[in-house]
């Protein structure tokens, strides 16, 4: 069993307010976990307008498989949503 873990550092450019993020975030969490079928939250920046934490997580029974369907998590969020800056990224599997 391997499960794999995508945290993204995100920059939400223009909030003004906790209400404004959340807006923006929980469509990109219900829409990853639509098309990718992964465990997607808010894990970090609670307090800050203009940053997020994200954290996806995969459960598969191989570990490469695990790695390429974050990678793919990824480029999806990057190429769908252009207006989040991916500050940092990290995939790890466990």
């Amino acid at each position: 069993m391997a499960i794999g873990i995508l945290t993204l550092h995100l920059q939400l450019p223009g909030c003004t307010s906790l209400k404004e993020k959340r807006s923006r975030i929980k469509p990109v969490l219900a829409q990853l976990h639509r098309e990718f079928n992964v465990s997607a939250a808010e894990d970090g920046f609670n307090d800050r307008w203009q940053e997020a934490l994200l954290v996806c997580a995969l459960v598969s029974n191989d570990a490469s498989f695990s790695r390429q369907a974050l990678q793919a998590v990824l480029s999806f969020t990057e190429e769908h949503f252009p207006d989040l800056y991916i500050l940092e990224h990290r995939i790890e599997v466990l």
